[in-house]
């Protein structure tokens, strides 16, 4: 959903995340915790929380773009 409100390639995402597509292809590929590295979970939220992504705790979780 992140990846869809900017409008980002997954390969978009794991070049500025730098992390291999595959490892953004296997956290996409199930619902709830992806299967990944602390690392990598890291590189990706910082990636998209930069890019204005808010991850929300609550109501069960989700994503908004920050305006």
């Amino acid at each position: 959903m992140a990846r869809g409100h900017l409008k980002w390639s997954a390969e978009e995402l794991a070049g500025a995340a730098g992390v291999g597509l595959s490892t953004i292809r296997r956290m996409e590929s199930v619902d709830g915790p992806p299967p990944s590295t602390v690392a990598n979970l890291q590189a990706v939220q910082k990636t998209l929380e930069a890019e204005g992504i808010v991850f929300i705790d609550d109501n069960g979780g989700g994503v908004k773009l920050k305006r």
